[in-house]
Parts: C-alpha cells; sequence; structure tokens
C-alpha cells in the first residue's frame, strides 16, 4: 500500500505499489463515474484492472446506497479503510442543492466517485443529476468503464444498434400500459428504432404476459435477464414464437426487455 508519511513524501512498502504510486501522481481531481457488477459477478469479468487502481486513490463517494458501496469497494480493494472515506447519499429523490453541496469537496481538488447500485452510474439513474450539476460547474468528470444492461441486451439482441431508445419503467395501469406497448411497437416499426424498457422483477410476469397479449404476432421481443451474472438468460423471438414456448421465470431477476 502507499501511504502519506508526516513530511507529505509518498511512502511505498511493496514493489508492487509503484504502479499505485504513478497514478496517485497522474490522476487530475475529478468527478469519477463508478460501474459495478449488475449482480453477483466476479468483479474481474466484468470491470478492468485500471478501476481497481483509481478507486482506492478517492475518499469521497456519491452513492445510491452506502451500504452496497461499502461493500462493492471491499471486493474491489480489501485494504481500503472504510470508515477513512465520507459517503454521500443520492436518496430516492434529486435534489440539485443537497447535489452541488457534495460536490464541495472536489471544487477544492478532491476527487470524488460517484457509485449506483447496479452497471453504469448516470444512466437511468440519480446519478445523472450530480454529473449535470458538475458540467455546469465546469469540473472534471471521468467516466470509467464498466458493464452496461441496456448496451449488452442492444448488442445480443439482434435488433438494429444504429438506433434505440431506452424508456425506463412503462406504467404500472394495464390500459396505460398497453397504450405505451403500441406506441414503442409502431415506432420499432416506423422508425426502425429499437425499443427497450425495463421493470422491477416481480411484476416481469405481468409485463410478459401484457407484451404477448398486445404486440403483433411477428414483432420481435428479446428478453435479456440476469446480464453478466450465472443465471444469464437472452433470447430473441417473434411474439407468436414466444406463446409456443414455456416462458422463463424472472421474477426474481432483473431484465431488460427489447422490441424490435
Amino acid at each position: 500500500m502507499t501511504s502519506q508519511n508526516g513530511t507529505g513524501f509518498i511512502q511505498v512498502s511493496h514493489p508492487n505499489d509503484f504502479l499505485s504510486l504513478y497514478l496517485y501522481a497522474k490522476m487530475e481531481p475529478a468527478l469519477y463515474l463508478i460501474p459495478v457488477t449488475l449482480g453477483e459477478t466476479e468483479l474481474s469479468r466484468v470491470l478492468p484492472a485500471f478501476n481497481a487502481e483509481v478507486i482506492p486513490q478517492i475518499r469521497h463517494f456519491i452513492v445510491e446506497d452506502v451500504r452496497s458501496a461499502r461493500r462493492f469497494l471491499k471486493k474491489v480493494n480489501r485494504d481500503i479503510r472504510i470508515d477513512d472515506l465520507t459517503f454521500y447519499p443520492m436518496g430516492k429523490h434529486a435534489s440539485p442543492e443537497l447535489f452541488a453541496s457534495y460536490l464541495c469537496p472536489l471544487e477544492k481538488g478532491e476527487s470524488i466517485g460517484v457509485i449506483s447500485e447496479a452497471g453504469c452510474p448516470a444512466i437511468a439513474d440519480p446519478g445523472a443529476d450530480v454529473v449535470a450539476i458538475a458540467q455546469r460547474k465546469g469540473l472534471r468528470v471521468i467516466p470509467l468503464v464498466g458493464p452496461s444492461s441496456i448496451l449488452l441486451a442492444v448488442m445480443a439482441s439482434g435488433f438494429n444498434g444504429q438506433s434505440f431508445a431506452f424508456n425506463g419503467y412503462l406504467p404500472i395501469e394495464p390500459a396505460d400500459r398497453a397504450k405505451r406497448l403500441k406506441q414503442l411497437e409502431q415506432r420499432a416499426y416506423s422508425e426502425h428504432q429499437t425499443q427497450l424498457f425495463i421493470e422491477t422483477p416481480y411484476r416481469n410476469a405481468k409485463l410478459f404476459a401484457e407484451i404477448l397479449r398486445t404486440c403483433r404476432p411477428q414483432t420481435r421481443l428479446c428478453v435479456a435477464a440476469g446480464l453478466t451474472c450465472p443465471e444469464e438468460f437472452i433470447k430473441t423471438r417473434t411474439i407468436q414464437d414466444w406463446k409456443k414456448h414455456p416462458l422463463p421465470d424472472l421474477s426474481k431477476v432483473p431484465a431488460i426487455w427489447v422490441i424490435g
């Protein structure tokens, strides 16, 4: 490990730490967007080694959930001293004033990390509001490489990767949801644009049934669930073909739904 002694010099306790020392010297103060795994997946499978060198140099973290962020940081490097870190929870509702105050350390020259619950921060989560404030303030923003369920689903679907749209959650009310499904289906046909959306896992079965009732027989549906995890399931079929097969149990599995 590298550490700073009372004289202001960096101490190196192991030859391998020269890489960390080099990175420490090269790192510029920035808002680092730190991807996490999409589930119970080995970090080495989905995150580059570079991330593991950057993260231990950061002492301030804006997070969606403090407990899961702490667990993730320990998986990255068990030598990270969690009690020496400062965590700023984003909460369920975006607060521009609160988020702006979280960026004070960066304005003073200290790096900050943003950690979401799953995948890449600022993609379909409140981290986007933090990034927007940082950009307005002219602060440096650096996205790190990591898994995005949206991009992975597009890649595996066989649908148009030149034009696609992520639509978040569909309406809960059945009539509104059916109307929205028809709108997205029509856009897929008229604009040749791939349409993606998500649902809370315990509602996946109802959504699946609604899609099969609402969409045209020839419409293609890709279900991409448990991406990068042991339970990964990815399949593209027409609606009429889906009706001929037993449907997967997705009641506890995060899924991306793709219409093309």
